[in-house]
């Protein structure tokens, strides 16, 4: 992924200019939603909490994060809820890769075409394939030879979710399959350490405590994580397998191009600010901004790489 890091001076010219255009236009005159489809407390939940906040400091509107989980249904029916909401910049989607990339193959008909245009993409999570410290290998290669006389048992959070398509996507190009997997709510230290699983996909924040004592083997994200610059990407060992899962702020298709540009105004202003950064620095989350054509043009690509997966 090619990320579009924004300055200081870009953002202040921004936000000047989009500052003079509220003075000739409604938008925003009341109070402004952001939708997160996941329970509170993730990545994408302090973040997005953080653009709201910055969203009313810029503008002057209340500007509310709200949580609409979907359970069995992941991200989507909070992502119904931004499809049937008026196209005028009031309802702001916060979405993971899955709602454009999947969502459209799923049947569900408010979902099917795409109706959502990006605003901008700001995250990668610290998505990482880890073992015991006591594992007998301690690189991805050295598990592969291991595995091809000896089983071994993947731990994930679900097998469509993108970490683990790009892990079984890994085996396959290194020759070897896992002997099993299986899905579990939570993937933290514990489960290494109770022999459930021997490697897993988990993200930096919940094997923080146990970070010393664990091999990490590579990350699933598109640059190395800052708290683990020495561990490949999935992508140096196999570019084929350049997908990662990301965030990003979603409005219906019919959004007006000077409210989008708004958002994105507040969006980048977050992306820059040092809380955000203070924010990132301890759980490995990759931060940055990826415009309207550079978010469209990488869920092209994430389509064409998620289907090959899927499907192979």
């Amino acid at each position: 992924m090619i990320k579009s890091l924004v300055s200081l001076t870009s953002i202040t010219a921004a936000a000047l200019s989009f500052s003079a255009g509220v003075a000739l236009a409604d938008y925003p005159e009341r109070p402004v939603t952001f939708v997160v489809p996941w329970p509170p407390g993730g990545e994408e939940d302090v973040l997005t909490r953080m653009i709201a906040q910055d969203f009313q400091e810029m503008y002057g509107v209340p500007a509310a994060v709200i949580n609409r989980p979907g359970g069995g249904g992941g991200p989507f029916p909070g992502a119904v809820s931004v499809a049937e909401a008026p196209a005028d910049g009031y309802t702001i989607g916060s979405f993971v890769i899955g709602v454009p990339v999947v969502g459209p193959m799923l049947g569900i008909p408010q979902l099917d075409p795409d109706p959502f245009v990006p605003v901008g993409i700001f995250m990668t999570y610290p998505f990482v394939i880890v073992t015991s410290g006591d594992a007998p290998y301690d690189t991805i290669e050295e598990m592969a030879a291991y595995a091809q006389d000896n089983d071994i048992v993947l731990g994930h959070f679900g097998s469509g979710l993108v970490p683990t398509r790009v892990t079984f996507g890994l085996a396959d190009a290194l020759g070897f399959e896992f002997a099993a997997d299986a899905a579990y709510d939570n993937l933290d230290c514990n489960t290494l350490a109770s022999g459930d699983v021997d490697v897993m996909n988990s993200v930096i924040a919940l094997i923080a405590p146990c970070m010393d004592s664990v091999k990490i083997l590579a990350s699933v994200t598109d640059e190395r994580i800052a708290l683990t610059p020495d561990v490949r990407t999935v992508a140096e060992i196999e570019p084929s397998l350049d997908i990662v899962l990301w965030n990003g702020l979603f409005v219906h298709q019919d959004t007006p191009d000077d409210v989008i540009s708004m958002i994105e105004a507040a969006a980048m202003h977050t992306m820059e600010s040092q809380r955000a950064q203070d924010y990132i620095a301890t759980n490995g989350a990759q931060i940055y901004w990826l415009d309207r054509t550079e978010s469209e043009a990488l869920i092209i690509n994430d389509i064409e790489t998620f289907t090959r997966l899927t499907t192979e």
